[in-house]
């Protein structure tokens, strides 16, 4: 029975860490047979050569460091659009191929939690193939062709999958309304967050209003933030975000001007220092049907560490009531927020907040069905 497994990320292999890296993490250290090999966004040759960026490759497949030879990363090279048809996705599949072959893996489960691999499903029926489904990319504003091509390998993925995983209540609605689907949420490594750790030497003096995560449109309403950015300001306070930036650059510099601290991706292992040191947590998140379709892995990294938080109304925290948690509406975000920042309460423990070890059970669960 094959142990060989072959992930297909939204994101890649690095020291942010995000969802599929715990649960990855937490399967090797628990099987000392599983290999894993982790495919990343492949490097669109023609969308770095349009930004300036040359005619490179893919870094190809490389062993990850720490995993005793277990796991390894592969960048493919998109060389072709997929507006020229399934070629692109063939070449992009033969290059997995390829990589199996070199480490001898004939076998594998797929773990698809990018949608564009359908192309790898279809091409491998017999593969027993996981969908595990973290966004509702088919709520979140795009070109009509890009959310064609969406529908479509989704169509294939929730009728060809063994099986079909999803990290919220909304998802399990919207994916399970024709199929089965197993619900399992984010959490967080609450023993590491709550270890005292020194405050960051980049982080602002005075109060702060810290916000980790990916910087991105369709989760941040950056109105929001730069006018909550500028109160603080007015109070000798600093709005801070850390995690890594995907905002276009004319938001970049408003949210500068106005008063935010945008400090960039930290490593998992230092960020819990900017949490435990922050004198509140924000989500200043905008409320749309794909945010509703989300489980803010913030949510259980936030609620670790104890600090107040002060959130817009969206899914996961608009839930919540538990002292020190505020979820107000975006016409009052700044104010509660600078509220929460001039009254600097203490640290809270909460009690049950779910850890990563209990979802790497879930998902290690749902894989040994599918072999």
């Amino acid at each position: 029975m094959s142990r060989d497994l072959v992930v297909l990320s939204l994101e890649r292999w690095d020291d942010v860490w995000r969802r599929n890296q715990y649960l990855v993490h937490g399967l090797l250290e628990a099987d000392p047979q599983l290999r894993v090999l982790f495919v990343v966004p492949s490097h669109d040759v023609l969308h770095a050569a349009l930004h300036g960026r040359g005619l490179g490759r893919g870094s190809g497949l490389q062993q990850v460091t720490g995993y005793h030879g277990r796991l390894w990363q592969l960048e493919p090279t998109k060389v072709l659009p997929r507006a020229v048809g399934g070629l692109a996705d063939a070449l992009l599949v033969r290059s997995v191929r390829r990589a199996l072959r070199r480490l001898r893996i004939d076998a594998p489960v797929l773990w698809v939690n990018d949608p564009s691999w359908a192309s790898l499903v279809r091409a491998e029926p017999h593969w027993p193939a996981l969908y595990d489904v973290t966004d509702d990319w088919l709520a979140a504003e795009r070109p009509e062709r890009e959310l064609e091509r969406l529908r479509s390998n989704e169509a294939v993925l929730l009728e060809r999958a063994r099986a079909v995983v999803v990290c919220s209540a909304a998802l399990a609605v919207s994916k399970g309304a024709d199929r089965e689907v197993v619900h399992v949420p984010n959490a967080v490594d609450v023993a590491r967050y709550r270890r005292p750790l020194a405050r960051p030497d980049d982080l602002p003096a005075g109060g702060t209003a810290v916000y980790v995560g990916t910087l991105h449109q369709d989760r941040l309403d950056v109105e929001v933030t730069g006018r909550t950015a500028e109160r603080l300001r007015a109070d000798g306070a600093t709005l801070v975000l850390v995690g890594p930036n995907l905002l276009a650059g004319e938001h970049t510099s408003a949210l500068e001007r106005r008063g935010a601290v945008i400090l960039g991706g930290r490593s998992f292992d230092r960020v819990p220092a900017y949490l435990q040191h922050a004198t509140a947590l924000v989500v200043p998140h905008l409320v749309t049907p794909f945010t509703d379709s989300l489980d803010p892995i913030k949510l259980y990294e936030y609620l670790a560490v104890g600090r107040p938080v002060v959130s817009t109304p969206v899914a996961g925290f608009r839930e919540l009531s538990i002292p020190g948690v505020h979820v107000v509406p975006p016409t009052d975000f700044a104010e509660a927020v600078a509220h929460a920042v001039s009254e600097d309460p203490a640290t809270v423990e909460h009690s049950g907040v779910p850890d990563w070890s209990a979802r790497v059970e879930q998902m290690a669960s749902v894989l040994a069905r599918l072999r």
